[in-house]
């Protein structure tokens, strides 16, 4: 392979499971685009999903690729698969995304003597004796990208030796795309009717894929114990196969009477027209989440956020300006908190709006994400 001028950008491989709907398979689109708008042919590898669409769009080249596999037989195979596609695509630097897949990049980037980087972008559980270890695949790399502080906290606890490799690049979102300017009536009024919304409610909004440490189940709690039936809450997100999660939260609407309140409505591809809708935006997860895109994008739709405090939503919203964040659980203090958000008069909300927005394009930027995840890149291949 030829050598890499110093601090140029390198042709990139990202690799993760597959390509659904979630936040870390958003950010390998955009860093993708990011690559290519800076005119570096740039490769995805995964199993697939809905996203494989956005990867091609962007510039981008996807390679299918069973790297969703837990199979230690199949994880080295993969070893090889990789290798074939660095040395047949010119590939200089791997990046992975997801722990199983991780563990194959880096055996095939050190095989070839290529730059391994990792992004460390949750609290991986270690419910099981060996699990830190398999964990720590992705504080392994050439360079360590934690997307919060949060979440570097948590690497530095568990992997010191990491520090000297670690840098925190907050995920960011498309605040041209999540713009109420930019959604047009017609986007809104396709979303009100797809969900069947009722006229002249307020509506509570809970986006966020159908898991249950999202708390799905604490709001519908919460919504019993705020015992009004003159509002809409719709959760929106794919179920990703859990048809048992998602029938007993069905259930469990129906028992409490709430049927007439709160309604599933599945995946959404308009997510900023959703957010248009909503009164509210809430995210109860009862997990700390590692950065939790929905605040961020909701104040960038100027909406108010009613957020648990904890993880990296105490460092994506302004408490008492753009959000109310209530202890992880709490029922009753959830039910105040939307019940208070729901009463913001019109003079309240616009400031909200405005400040939100502000906030957002201060820091939780794709364009400040992709940068700075390109410096790494650079960073890198200059020290080669």
């Amino acid at each position: 392979m030829s050598a890499v001028p110093p601090g140029r950008l390198p042709r990139v491989l990202q690799v993760l499971p597959a390509l659904g709907a979630g936040g870390v398979e958003r950010t390998a689109v955009d860093v993708a685009a990011g690559l290519v708008a800076a005119g570096v042919e740039t490769f995805v590898a995964s199993e697939g999903g809905r996203l494989v669409h956005d990867v091609e769009r962007a510039g981008a080249r996807h390679i299918t690729l069973p790297l969703a596999t837990k199979n230690p037989f199949r994880m080295r195979s993969n070893v090889r698969r990789l290798r074939e596609v660095i040395r047949a695509e010119g590939i200089e630097l791997l990046h992975a995304r997801s722990r199983a897949p991780a563990w194959s990049a880096r055996a095939a980037a050190r095989a070839e003597g290529l730059p391994f980087v990792t992004t460390y972008a949750g609290t991986y559980n270690e419910n099981f004796a060996g699990k830190r270890y398999y964990n720590g695949i992705m504080a392994a790399g050439d360079a360590v990208i934690a997307n919060s502080h949060f979440i570097a906290a948590h690497v530095l606890e568990r992997y010191p030796e990491a520090r000297g490799r670690l840098v925190t690049i907050p995920r960011g979102i498309d605040i041209h795309s999540f713009d109420p300017a930019r959604v047009s009536q017609e986007r809104v009024i396709a979303i009100a009717r797809a969900w069947r919304m009722p006229d002249g409610l307020p509506v509570v909004l809970m986006p966020g894929r159908l898991t249950r440490w999202k708390g799905h189940s604490f709001l519908v709690d919460a919504l019993a114990a705020l015992g009004r039936q003159d509002i809409v809450c719709f959760i929106v997100g794919d179920d990703q196969g859990r048809n048992k999660y998602r029938a007993e939260l069905e259930e469990k609407i129906r028992h409490l009477g709430l049927g007439g309140v709160v309604r599933i409505v599945g995946h959404c591809r308009d997510m900023a027209a959703a957010y248009m809708l909503a009164d509210v935006v809430v995210a109860p997860s009862l997990e700390p989440e590692a950065f939790g895109r929905i605040p961020v994008e909701a104040q960038a739709m100027g909406k108010p956020v009613v957020a648990t405090d904890h993880g990296g939503f105490r460092e994506t919203v302004l408490p008492g300006e753009t959000a109310l964040l209530v202890p992880p659980g709490d029922v009753a203090a959830l039910a105040t908190a939307i019940g208070d958000a729901l009463a913001l008069d019109l003079t309240t909300r616009q400031a909200i709006a405005v400040r939100g927005r502000e906030h957002v394009e201060a820091t939780w930027t794709v364009e400040h994400m992709v940068a700075s995840t390109l410096d790494v890149y650079r960073g890198l291949m200059a020290g080669r």
